[in-house]
């Protein structure tokens, strides 16, 4: 058999969750496993039509797909997600469809669930034939009943191919709703009490339903409060997992590119941040997880004081995982998740007083110093990311 390894690591070659993928090789040689670099070359992919042809054409001709990837932020890293949009964007679709596929991270199983998830959804909208998914932590290769689990999981992914099966879907198709969003004025202004309020968003000028809200969530207070585009930030590159952060709190990209900067001098001094996107396939855009992939420098606690609300355009209530994924991200980073606005159902007065009421609750919760009581998301977060630290020391 043929199959197709989408690799999600930045670190392609030499990364980790690569040698799981040679070890099924090595175990199972009498079948082809035809290796694509995603993440570092998603530029290349991106610009280059015949490089992305020769994914497809890889695919098309393949028995199976093995989508591989390390856990960034409880999801893909940016890059590997960017990946996944294009198959969309320029169409593609079909070459994946009715396809048996797997899916494999490496992680130290901090939020892999949520990560699983999201490839599992994805490849039941592309009709794909989802097998399952494996967690491994990042040196289970070192233990023989792990490299067992593995080959057990793998020989189950080559005998599904050969019998054809037809495993059922696990996600129903994403429903959207055609829906214009006109907002009104608002009446009572909120005086946001001394604390600072930024709004970050990757709006484009097509997602109009989401650049309203953000205009009436900002008419919402007696003076202007400052919004900015991720997409007018200089950010050269995704996070490249080399963990230069975590031994010399530096990042590599430090005095190359103005994250950092813009990090330090907007996003640390304010007391209340909205984080508003629109929903591509099962997540927000991949130019939102670049933003939080490289904010893993910040190191633990960048959140702490800060109170956090969502915008969000899009059927947020048929993607429990994406709301899932962004309480814990906040919670994880001792941030106080608020609450969501999104345009997904209601008329647009409703929309208008659901804006507004966030804005109130944002500025009551810091004024009085609210933060709410972690649940299992952060609770056990923590406990995961405590143990992995003390095996480092």
């Amino acid at each position: 058999m043929k199959i197709t390894v989408l690799n999600g690591s930045p670190k392609g070659e030499t990364s980790v969750t690569l040698q799981y993928v040679h070890y099924i090789g090595k175990e199972f040689p009498q079948h082809e496993l035809e290796i694509f670099h995603i993440s570092p070359r998603i530029k290349t992919i991106e610009k280059d039509e015949q490089a992305f042809r020769d994914i497809l054409e890889s695919t098309r001709s393949s028995d199976g797909i093995l989508w591989a990837s390390p856990v960034y932020g409880a999801l893909v890293p940016s890059n590997y997600k960017r990946f996944i949009e294009l198959i969309s964007e320029k169409g593609a679709a079909d070459v994946f469809r009715n396809k048996h596929t797997i899916f494999l991270t490496t992680s130290v199983r901090f939020f892999d669930h949520t990560a699983q998830n999201y490839i599992h959804a994805v490849c039941d909208d592309l009709d794909m034939r989802y097998v399952g998914s494996f967690s491994a932590r990042y040196d289970d290769m070192e233990k023989a009943e792990e490299r067992e689990r593995l080959r057990l999981f793998a020989a189950n992914f080559f005998d599904e191919i050969g019998n054809d099966t037809l495993p059922p879907k696990c996600y129903m198709p994403l429903t959207r709703r055609d829906f214009e969003y006109v907002p009104g004025d608002a009446a009572n202004k909120i005086d946001a009490a001394g604390k600072k309020v930024l709004v970050l968003t990757d709006s484009r000028e097509h997602e109009v339903n989401l650049i309203r809200m953000i205009d009436r969530f900002r008419a919402s207070f007696s003076k202007e409060i400052e919004v900015v585009n991720l997409w007018n930030i200089d950010i050269k590159g995704s996070c490249l997992g080399c963990l230069h952060c975590w031994t010399d709190n530096r990042c590599v990209y430090e005095g190359k590119d103005g994250y950092l900067d813009f990090y330090n001098t907007k996003v640390k001094p304010a007391d209340i941040l909205i984080w508003a996107g629109a929903i591509k396939d099962r997540y927000l855009s991949s130019r939102w997880k670049l933003y939080c992939d490289r904010s893993f420098v910040a190191g633990a606690g960048p959140m702490e004081g800060k109170h956090i609300g969502f915008i969000i355009s899009g059927p947020l209530s048929q993607v429990p995982n994406m709301r899932e994924i962004l309480v814990g991200l906040v919670e994880n980073m001792n941030g106080n998740p608020v609450g969501f606005v999104t345009d997904e159902h209601g008329d647009s007065v409703t929309i208008d007083n659901s804006l507004q009421y966030l804005a109130g609750r944002l500025v009551r919760f810091a004024d009085t110093g609210y933060v709410q009581p972690w649940t299992f998301l952060g609770e056990g977060g923590a406990k995961v990311l405590k143990d992995v630290h003390e095996e480092g020391d």
